[in-house]
């Protein structure tokens, strides 16, 4: 039943929580998590809408690619030989999955619960939110388009480390909102 799609937008529509696999760190990259901590997190959290992200065998991914996820697995492997191929690589993160939904459910729960949960936003509100917010930042001149600097993965980085809800990305682009039409007004 597999379904091919022409960009990883596409591949990603209807998900709220991406996590891109890769041998390489990245500067900016989202939080790293080992495929057990993946795993157990996936099978604690069913309000997941989860896609693993898999680069191709010869490049991986690119780091607009990783910028799309809100975590970054990479498998612990002997530091002479760091990668793993995409067989390989989706074999552990299947299996680690696997042994998460055999196990003791209530064997994950964090002691420290936060009491009410929105749903997680969808990548496609996560990233009309960011071009909304980088829309916003180029019109208060906090961010230069010709010279962008690191400002928006440095922003995107924060971000993913918060698994934004609904709510709080329509609150964030609200925000978004007043700030270009309150300039607009003042010009």
């Amino acid at each position: 039943n597999a379904t091919i799609v022409a960009t990883l937008d596409e591949a990603l529509e209807g998900c709220n929580y991406c996590v891109a696999l890769s041998a390489r760190l990245r500067e900016f990259s989202p939080p790293v998590h080992e495929p057990r901590a993946l795993a157990a997190h996936l099978q604690r959290d069913t309000s997941l809408r989860a896609a693993l992200v898999f680069g191709s065998e010869r490049y991986g991914l690119s780091n607009e690619q990783v910028e799309k996820c809100q975590a970054l697995v990479s498998v612990p492997t002997d530091t002479s030989y760091g990668s793993l191929n995409l067989a390989q690589a989706v074999q552990i993160l299947a299996y680690e999955c696997r042994m998460a939904g055999l196990s003791d459910p209530l064997a994950h729960v964090e002691s420290s619960v936060v009491g009410f949960h929105g749903e997680l936003a969808s990548t496609e509100q996560v990233e009309g939110m960011f071009a909304h917010l980088e829309q916003a930042l180029v019109e208060i001149e906090f961010l230069d388009p010709d010279n962008p600097k690191k400002l928006m993965p440095r922003l995107r980085r924060l971000f993913s480390r918060t698994s934004l809800e609904t709510e709080e990305v329509n609150i964030l682009r609200g925000l978004a909102n007043q700030i270009i039409h309150h300039r607009k007004r003042r010009s």
